[in-house]
């Protein structure tokens, strides 16, 4: 059995050193000064000299921007300010509620604070009416209890789904504004 020699493993993240893959770059230093365009071998020499990598920043430009890094510490920061942005990111998720046409007042009430609650915390709420039996004769009585649920959120939600019937149930989707 005859061995393939292994690549070296894909590189992420912005390419540095020896990986720059123009002949000439326009060079930034430590300080934030602009040193001009220079040959890449020269700029490595130069960032090698204080003790940092050349890092390639805009590798679109033409040339291609280059700055004095130390390429350790700019990925561990990058990497802290991915992970800052997909803390702060909320996922919007759709909650369910069910219903019945002939709910009762108490358990009524008891539905709604959980969805002010699932309005409030930033998420979706699909509000489903399921009709059994003869029930299904008295689509009204259903459509009245989800007009009653839109009047009592319209100050936190917008119906995104109007009601509509499917099959034996009937839905209505919410979304917080």
């Amino acid at each position: 059995m005859t061995r393939r020699p292994m690549s070296p493993p894909p590189m992420t993240g912005p390419r540095f050193n020896e990986f720059i893959q123009s002949p000439k770059v326009r060079v930034i230093d430590e300080n934030g000064e602009n040193l001009g365009v220079m040959y890449t071998r020269e700029a490595i020499e130069q960032a090698a000299s204080v003790g940092l990598d050349l890092v390639e920043i805009s590798p679109n430009a033409d040339p291609p921007v280059a700055k004095f890094l130390d390429i350790g510490r700019f990925k561990y920061e990058a990497q802290k300010k991915a992970n800052e942005q997909r803390k702060k990111q909320k996922t919007q998720e759709i909650k369910e509620i069910k219903l019945r046409p002939n709910i009762d007042d108490h358990d009524y009430q008891t539905k709604m604070k959980k969805v002010v609650e699932f309005l409030g915390e930033g998420d979706k709420v699909k509000i489903t009416m399921r009709f059994r039996g003869r029930e299904m004769a008295h689509g009204q009585l259903g459509m009245a209890v989800l007009e009653r649920v839109a009047d009592e959120t319209a100050e936190l939600a917008k119906i995104e789904a109007r009601p509509r019937m499917e099959g034996r149930q009937m839905l209505m989707v919410l979304a917080p504004k």
